[in-house]
């Protein structure tokens, strides 16, 4: 029961495009939960930039909001956590740097999806350097090295006014702190810094021509759960707390609901946390080298076990776009809004509907779902999504097939994941999921079916919220660790059970699924090998 003199927690949570806001007692009930947008601007294709200045107003004002909500005196907030996409920050000691080619001022974010950085990324990998193996082998090109190579390629005098490259969370702490401190999260799994030396692979970074860059990141790297300063009178002002308090060290938002998900019972334990991108994270006490899966990074999620982390770059942006393709889209939003209902929740009722009519409506219909490349295990940031067995079908059926294809797709590149972190070493009998698509029955009765495995559930429905609020408990001395926070504040929901009998039909779309893949590969490589020798296509 909570009292007047119960500390209480406050979780900052920065998304793709929303960051939200989770106020926390110690038994991580959830007084008050406020969302806000943020800004993205998308120049040309492959460009995905962000303002920080837009991130940390909005941040504030979301802090506001849920003290607001709860009703609470800001007083009573014993900490803050701060996890955010791993996005790249450019500040200068005028202020922010922009990384636009045209030069706004304010933009001075690199999104973590933006493609811009192939040349670079290329480079990196090219090196062949012995710690390209901590990231699965290659670099993504979601990583920070490619993008910070690609500002000093082509804007070299904007490179050297950076004073500090941030990833987006260690930024919001400095922000928060004025402490130059970076997380060994962010700076381990995105930075190629190798956290089980303490050090940046200097010989790699000298090759491409970032030799300087370790001058150019925070020097003092922190472990999880530590407090990476007090929040600062200004900070303090602007989000209605008290200064001094603390404020942990950052970590990545899908690692953020990795720790809520597995903190307590981390062994075998698959993570996947749902969003505009999906992630699956797992630990062990071992390195285990999964190709194509990033890591293994030492006390990356969780202090003294080794992560492997997997993903696939669209998941809930893949179905958003896909529902947008359909000549059904307007008349299924229409009912969606005029019923004041989600459109996932319209859809999954149009999915029963031809069910009830086809068993197996998606017996011809494949979908390749990498639409925005192949982060895991492929490690192809060049592959492309395929539909194959299209009709000249029209209206809410189609609609309704496609959109169940695209989930199943989902799914069996999770499946994927799952098989080659096996393959390599890992043990995964449980699988646990947070995220936006826990709101979805159809989503997760697809997934468990398509792995072939049973899916829990936590009761927050917003578990990296939640993480993040762990780690704020844990920097205020309240919980002595992780796993004690975990324990004390995440509670079970609900369990999804897989369906044997739908094993062999997905066993076989599986099977398509991967070979959808070898066929995109070859007709990639024959366009390739036409375009080659002449030199002016354009293609």
């Amino acid at each position: 029961m909570e009292t007047l003199g119960t500390p209480l927690f406050v979780g900052i949570d920065i998304g793709s495009a929303s960051v939200r806001a989770g106020l926390y007692d110690p038994t991580g009930r959830r007084l008050a939960f406020h969302v806000g947008p943020i800004l993205q601007f998308r120049p040309r294709a492959g460009f995905v930039e962000q303002s920080s200045a837009d991130i940390w107003a909005n941040a504030c004002a979301a802090v506001r909001g849920a003290l607001a909500e709860a009703g609470v005196d800001g007083a009573r907030v014993a900490a803050i956590g701060v996890d955010a996409t791993c996005s790249l920050v450019a500040v200068g000691d005028d202020g922010p740097i922009s990384v636009s080619e045209a030069g706004e001022p304010d933009h001075d974010v690199i999104m973590w999806m933006d493609h811009r950085a192939g040349d670079e990324t290329a480079a990196i990998n090219a090196t062949d350097d012995p710690a390209l193996a901590y990231v699965g082998g290659e670099v993504s090109i979601e990583m920070e090295l490619p993008k910070v190579l690609w500002l000093k390629r082509h804007f070299p005098a904007r490179h050297a006014k950076v004073r500090r490259y941030h990833d987006l969370a260690d930024h919001i702490v400095w922000r928060a702190t004025g402490a130059d401190v970076a997380s060994v999260c962010t700076l381990g799994c995105k930075w190629n810094w190798l956290a089980h030396e303490r050090r940046f692979p200097l010989a790699m970074l000298a090759a491409v021509g970032l030799d300087d860059l370790p001058g150019k990141v925070p020097a003092e790297v922190l472990p999880l759960g530590s407090v990476a300063g007090g929040l600062s009178a200004a900070a303090a002002a602007e989000m209605g707390l008290t200064p001094g308090i603390a404020v942990a060290t950052g970590i990545i938002d899908a690692h953020a609901g990795g720790l809520a998900l597995v903190g307590a019972t981390p062994q075998g334990t698959l993570a996947l946390i749902g969003g505009t991108s999906n992630c699956h994270m797992v630990v062990a006490r071992d390195p285990v080298m999964v190709p194509g899966v990033w890591g293994p990074y030492f006390g990356a999620m969780l202090p003294g076990w080794w992560l492997n982390e997997g993903g696939q770059s669209a998941a809930g942006a893949l179905l958003d776009w896909t529902i947008r393709q359909s000549s059904a889209y307007p008349d299924v939003a229409a009912r969606a809004a005029a019923e004041d209902r989600n459109i996932h929740a319209v859809l999954g009722e149009l999915v029963a509907a031809l069910e009830a009519r086809e068993p197996r409506p998606t017996r011809d219909l494949h979908v390749l779902p990498d639409h925005h490349g192949n982060r895991s295990p492929r490690a192809d940031p060049e592959a492309r999504g395929s539909l194959v067995g299209l009709t000249l079908e029209e209206g809410p059926d189609a609609l309704a097939r496609l959109y169940l294809a695209t989930i199943q797709a989902l799914a069996y590149g999770t499946r994927h994941i799952l098989e080659a972190m096996n393959a390599a070493g890992h043990r995964i009998d449980r699988l646990v999921m947070c995220g936006g698509g826990t709101k979805n029955p159809l989503l997760l009765r697809e997934h468990a079916d398509a792995v072939g495995c049973d899916i829990h559930l936590v009761e927050d429905e917003d578990a990296v919220t939640l993480g993040a609020g762990l780690l704020a408990a844990v920097a205020a001395g309240h919980f002595p660790d992780i796993p004690a926070a975990a324990a004390a504040m995440v509670r079970p929901g609900a369990t999804i059970v897989a369906d044997p009998a739908a094993r062999a039909f997905h066993d076989a779309k599986y099977q398509v699924f991967l070979e959808l893949y070898d066929q995109q590969k070859r007709c990639r490589d024959l366009m390739d090998e036409q375009c080659r020798p002449k030199g002016d296509c354009r293609c």
